[in-house]
């Protein structure tokens, strides 16, 4: 009788240690099914978009949703302050752009070729830069920021210069150009689509968690065995190569690029995007990239009063919501349909 008692026993106990298990599948399995539901709703948008101009906010809504997940993913995620970001993104654009005008290379070659580029710079300023922190790092990744903005405007013979690098291709597939509005936003979308499902992958997995630990305390996720240094390194790099991503549809969308698109303040308005949005949560981008591109096109009739009214409405943000709109939207959500116990952040 007392060996059945301890077979039960160890019966419940299997039973209580897979129950949690089981949870984090359904939570697992859940959050993939909500990613492929918005994803679905998004798709509708060109059907429903008044004209050809909304369609083309479209597009650059997933080209910096792209943007601004990747820099989240590196800060909100990981802890890392870089504002480098806006350089990535230019690299992607000008590898791609230069190796279209100059060598007529395939963009489908071009944009994979500046995603390897940005991964590369990463790495090599992440070696020295991602051994300081805080502002320090900030203060460095800034820096090659600025270097990479004085070269995209005096290597005039790649890059054009101020005047811009003028006459990119457009994707196409099989002689039929992927140049329009309503094509570009395919392709976009697919893109916008995995990325956000290869950070969803990471956040959920071991990895993620010790980013998780990282990011709430370094110096006890070292304690805890986590090899801070290359989980910085590798997430810099990944980031970096998802902005270059950004470049090229970018460049190869408008068949143009200029250096004032990639200059440092670029790399501050995402930071700032990332703040707004949700700073380490999954749906945050989602807001920080529809204000990114949808608040500077409302103001754009006002000339210079736009930037200050820009500036107010995120000083406002930020005083009422210090979470970004993603954490007040889930306490909307919450307080509406009553809080649910599953873990992790929106």
């Amino acid at each position: 009788m007392t060996g059945m008692n301890d077979v039960m026993d160890r019966s419940r106990g299997r039973a209580k240690a897979a129950a949690p298990s089981r949870r984090a599948v359904r939570r697992f399995t859940g959050d993939h099914a909500l990613l492929g539901g918005v994803w679905l709703l998004l798709a509708a948008f060109p059907f429903v978009a008044p004209n050809d101009f909304m369609v083309s906010l479209g597009v650059l809504f997933f080209i910096n949703l792209i943007l601004i997940a990747s820099l989240n993913t590196l800060m909100g995620f990981c802890g890392q302050i870089s504002l480098s970001h806006g350089a990535f993104y230019g690299l992607g654009a000008y590898t791609s752009g230069i190796l279209s005008v100059k060598l007529g290379v395939d963009p489908w070659i071009g944009v994979p070729a500046g995603m390897l580029v940005a991964a590369l710079s990463a790495l090599i300023i992440g070696l020295p830069a991602l051994r300081l922190r805080g502002h320090y790092l900030a203060m460095a990744t800034l820096g090659f920021n600025a270097i990479l903005t004085v070269l995209f405007n005096e290597l005039v013979g790649l890059t054009g210069g101020p005047n811009g690098l003028l006459g990119v291709a457009p994707f196409s597939i099989g002689g039929l150009d992927i140049a329009t509005d309503d094509r570009v936003f395919w392709l976009v979308w697919a893109c916008g689509g995995l990325v956000m499902l290869a950070i969803l992958n990471l956040v959920k997995s071991r990895v993620g968690r010790a980013l998780s630990a990282l990011a709430t305390s370094e110096i006890g996720a070292d304690a805890l065995g986590v090899n801070c240094f290359r989980y910085k390194l590798v997430v810099f790099v990944l980031t970096a190569a998802m902005a270059g991503l950004a470049g090229g549809l970018y460049v190869h969308y408008n068949q143009y690029a200029s250096p004032e698109t990639f200059g440092y303040f670029t790399s501050v308005m995402l930071v700032v995007m990332v703040a707004l949005g949700g700073w380490g949560r999954y749906w945050g981008p989602l807001f920080g990239a529809l204000l990114y591109t949808a608040v500077p096109e409302a103001l754009r009739s006002l000339g210079d009063f736009e930037l200050f009214l820009f500036g107010l409405c995120m000083i406002l943000v930020l005083l009422f919501f210090p979470g970004g709109i993603a954490a007040a939207v889930s306490t909307l959500g919450n307080r509406l349909f009553g809080k649910t116990k599953a873990g992790g952040r929106a």
